[in-house]
């Protein structure tokens, strides 16, 4: 497994209950209420053995009573469930011009939140300080204390090297480059602190919300950049330097003469992103400068940027069929800001793919718009930050320190 800064590491299995207590609380994590010999009967433990456990994961407040089952003669026995309320996480969201902070429970149920008007471009202090500060303050509006945080999930615009949490060479977060992201936020919130690029955490929590049945899944982030997240038999794929999915650089057909900011030519975000559709329909005599521009245009119907958008679908496309072929998934999501107006793009992508890529690959695939919409990255950072500290090396690790 690989170490995360901020996350403390299990002891070694001393053969003893609690060693293997995790294993026994992954069981709990869907909700439903048992009982002791609910879990000997699965587990195939003896009931003391059980017994041992639960009393150490009551004691740790990660599980709860949850009742009593029906009586077959005598005392009924207790039932106990997983307790989501047990802690929070932090959930940020980090975008180009915006923040989202918010507080969810274990099972990231969204408590409350805020969304503010930030530049990343104002530098690493700036921002971080400020999701500190509102983080404590939605914290608070949800009636949590700083010291019932389990972890804090940040989700950046831009690469970011997983394992350290710090950025990598971001196209457009001046002043992020190599900035340790998590010893900075433990200053003020000493708590586990993960760092994933956003369309990365987007993907885990639109997959978790809305597709958990599916193993194979991709999930196009379309706004001012272009990215995929990309999971792969239940796991998100990161790659060998965390810029697995960087689709916006892809060479596009069409685009031969067409400069890209990243020195090339013909990629596909240089065609098909927010900022270059607005830049085409300005050519075209229909002023716009942004996404948002975009967006209202497409939204009062102007027949040209309906064009532009579905040939943005297209364009997408072109670099999608590819994809399909190679990792063929089950489900490809849309989303990112021109996601909210996306059946136009959906149906350029879809023209494109379907036609392209190999029959066997697309039999059974489907092309979505986001359900989560703009709280896709709020919910994966939720995730990212469970997945870590209720896994059963960590729940281990936890419970081991507080015997």
């Amino acid at each position: 497994m690989t170490t995360h800064p901020g996350l403390s590491q299990p002891a070694a299995d001393s053969g003893g209950n609690l060693a293997r207590a995790g294993d026994l609380f992954q069981l709990l994590r869907d909700g439903k209420a048992r009982t002791r010999a609910d879990l000997a009967l699965t587990t195939g433990l003896a009931r003391s053995t059980v017994a041992s456990r639960i009393d150490a994961l009551l004691l740790s407040g990660l599980v709860g009573p949850a009742g009593e089952a029906n009586s077959s003669g005598g005392r009924p026995p207790s039932r106990f469930a997983f307790n989501p309320a047990a802690r929070a996480v932090l959930a940020v969201d980090v975008g180009a011009t915006h923040v989202i902070v918010a507080v969810t429970d274990l099972s990231g149920r969204v408590l409350a939140e805020q969304r503010l008007a930030q530049d990343v471009a104002a530098g690493p202090e700036v921002v971080l300080d400020r999701v500190v500060e509102e983080g404590l303050a939605v914290s608070a509006k949800a009636g949590r204390t700083a010291g019932e945080l389990a972890g804090i999930g940040i989700g950046l615009p831009g690469p970011v090297e997983h394992a350290t949490g710090r950025p990598v060479k971001p196209p457009i977060m001046p002043g992020w480059d190599g900035f340790d992201v998590v010893t900075y936020v433990q200053r003020s919130l000493p708590v586990p602190v993960l760092v994933d690029n956003d369309v990365n955490i987007m993907a885990l929590g639109e997959r978790a919300a809305h597709w958990p049945e599916h193993s194979n899944f991709l999930f196009i982030k379309v706004a001012t950049g272009i990215g995929a997240g990309i999971i792969g038999n239940g796991e998100l794929q990161r790659g060998a330097n965390g810029t697995a999915g960087d689709l916006g650089h892809v060479r596009v057909p069409r685009g031969d003469n067409v400069l890209c900011r990243c020195g090339n030519t013909g990629c596909l975000e240089a065609l098909a992103s927010g900022p270059a559709i607005a830049a085409e329909l300005s050519r075209l005599g229909v002023p716009a400068s942004k996404g948002s521009d975009v967006r209202r245009l497409v939204n009062e119907g102007n027949p040209l940027a309906v064009q532009a958008l579905r040939q943005a679908g297209r364009d997408l496309g072109d670099v999608l069929a590819t994809v399909v072929n190679l990792l063929n998934p089950s489900v490809i999501v849309l989303g990112g800001s021109l996601g909210q107006v996306g059946e136009h793009l959906m149906a350029g992508v879809r023209e494109v793919v379907y036609r392209r890529s190999l029959p066997l690959a697309t039999s059974h695939l489907r092309i979505a718009l986001s359900i989560a919409g703009d709280q896709a990255a709020i919910l994966g950072a939720s995730q990212m930050v469970t997945q870590h500290v209720l896994s059963p090396a960590a729940i281990e690790a936890t419970l081991q320190a507080a015997g």
